[in-house]
Formats: C-alpha cells, sequence, structure tokens
C-alpha cells in the first residue's frame, strides 16, 4: 500500500522466529540502551554498621507499607528494633512524608524505657532527610545508615517485619485513615506483648579456626527483650531518668504470657474486623 519493499521479507518469517531474534544480543544492542545507576551523594548520616558492643539504646529502624488499592496508599507502619535486647517498639502512620512521620517518630522514641543512642536506618528517603536528622541530633543521637551491598546491615528489624507485623496484620490492604487506630493498638497491646511476653531468640556466635562465624542458639539463648536488658551489666544505667526496675517489674507481672496473648488477639481480631467492613475493598478480595 505504501510501497515499502523492504519490509516484504518479514510476511513470510514466523512468529517464533522473530521471538528468537529479539533474544540476540544484536536485537538487544538497537532495540534498548541500558544505563548504570547514578549514585546521588546524601549528606546526611554516617554510612557505616553500628557497633553496640553490648549495650543497650542502638536502634535499627524500617517500614513496611500495607499496599495500595485502586490507587489509595494503605498505612504504613514503622518498626523499631534495638540491637541488642530485640525490644521492639512499632508505630503506624497515614502518609511517609516527613510531616507525617515526625510526630510518629518522636512518640516511637519515648515508649522505649532506656535512652535511644544510636539510630540505623537503610538509604530510603523516609529517613535520610533533614527533618528526621535534626530530630536525631537535638536528641543527641547517633545517626547511621546502610552500607551499599551489605544486606545484614539492617536484617534484624527485616527479620522483625516478616515475624511481627506481617503475622498480626498479614498483607492485606488497610486504608491510611486507620493508622491511628493502630498506632493505639501498638502501644496499647503490641509492645507489652513483644517485649515483657514473647521470647527471642539471642544467637551465640562461635569463631572457628578460619575465622568464620558460625550462630547457634542453645537452651539459654532464649528470653524476653525486659529478661534480656536485666541481664546486662549495669542495667539500670541505660534507663532513662524516671525509670525504674520496679515500675517495668509490675509491667511485667501484671498479667501472664497466655492471658496477655489472648487479649492481644482479641484486640487484633476486633481491629481488623473494624478495618475491614470499613475499607472500600471489597470483601472477598480482603
Amino acid at each position: 500500500m505504501f510501497g515499502r519493499g523492504e519490509f516484504r521479507r518479514l510476511a513470510g518469517v514466523s512468529v517464533s522466529h522473530l521471538y528468537n531474534l529479539r533474544r540476540s544480543a544484536v536485537y538487544r544492542r538497537h532495540a534498548a540502551v541500558f544505563a548504570p545507576t547514578r549514585p546521588t551523594p546524601v549528606a546526611i548520616a554516617e554510612r557505616r554498621k553500628p557497633n553496640p558492643q553490648g549495650r543497650a539504646g542502638y536502634l535499627r529502624i524500617d517500614t513496611v507499607h500495607q499496599g495500595d488499592w485502586d490507587g489509595a496508599k494503605g498505612v504504613y507502619h514503622i518498626n523499631a528494633v534495638d540491637a541488642v535486647t530485640q525490644w521492639e517498639v512499632v508505630g503506624c502512620t497515614s502518609r511517609i512524608s516527613e510531616q507525617f512521620l515526625q510526630p510518629v517518630l518522636e512518640a516511637m522514641l519515648q515508649q522505649f524505657p532506656f535512652r535511644v543512642l544510636g539510630f540505623h536506618a537503610d538509604n530510603g528517603s523516609e529517613f535520610i532527610n533533614r527533618t528526621v536528622a535534626q530530630l536525631l541530633n537535638k536528641l543527641l543521637i547517633e545517626f547511621t545508615k546502610s552500607r551499599a551491598n551489605r544486606s545484614q546491615d539492617n536484617a534484624l528489624v527485616e527479620g522483625k517485619n516478616g515475624s511481627v507485623i506481617r503475622k498480626h496484620i498479614g498483607y492485606g490492604h488497610i486504608a491510611s485513615e486507620h493508622a491511628e487506630r493502630l498506632q493505639s493498638f501498638y502501644a496499647t497491646h503490641l509492645k507489652p506483648y513483644l517485649n515483657y511476653h514473647r521470647p527471642c531468640g539471642f544467637a551465640t556466635v562461635d569463631v572457628d579456626a578460619r575465622g568464620k562465624r558460625r550462630r547457634r542458639y542453645r537452651h539459654g539463648d532464649y528470653a524476653t527483650p525486659y529478661e534480656k536488658l536485666k541481664s546486662l551489666t549495669g542495667a539500670a544505667g541505660y534507663l532513662k531518668p524516671g525509670v525504674s526496675f520496679e515500675q517495668l517489674d509490675a509491667i511485667a507481672g501484671r498479667m501472664s504470657d497466655t492471658e496477655c496473648a489472648r487479649k492481644l488477639g482479641t484486640a487484633k481480631r476486633r481491629l481488623l474486623r473494624r478495618t475491614k467492613s470499613e475499607s472500600p475493598v471489597p470483601p472477598r478480595f480482603a
């Protein structure tokens, strides 16, 4: 129709052979141009792995998104775990911007019974920004971020994302307007259960003659974060002013482990039923 004779041969080429041609290096070289990611230097936080040296107060922090639905953003969970005691505080925000994140971070830092000495995050912009840096600088908290090609730098909190947040909240979409309810649930029910009643594993690291590190879990390597905190040398010196182990013992002894777990489960089911019933997501997809 248009007199383009150079396309005449294509009529006799099978579709399967076209796929063979597209897999060739010559085709890829002409059809697409690939360029490596250009790093953007950000002079916020120090790029290194924190070294608590057995001291409480060095946090690992990460964000968990509860998914999108039809263009609407879900809530964001903020998970902070102490590197030595595994003391864990979870927060929730409707948006990940600095305006919404800063008050949640401040509330989470206040919930730790010991002084926060370090704050380690990955390279996400929700934490690596001037607002968070100014907040931590005001509180005299060391600010570090993960190194390139070091996937283990923030592995502790990433493991807790799955074993705590995904286990209890799941993967379904939760609309952003429920962030305040989730925040209240975390502070009232989840935080006491995780830190006073749920045991964690504390591995013993053995180094062989070749320098290879092997992590082993023995019978005495399991304790709650509160029990681990009390077992540290000079543990009382890590507590915030006005906080004592007598006060924390009263919280830990308020109910048994089983009673606390049942209370948590009841509150969680009530919360999730309410979020699903008020969600725009149809029930069969919830």
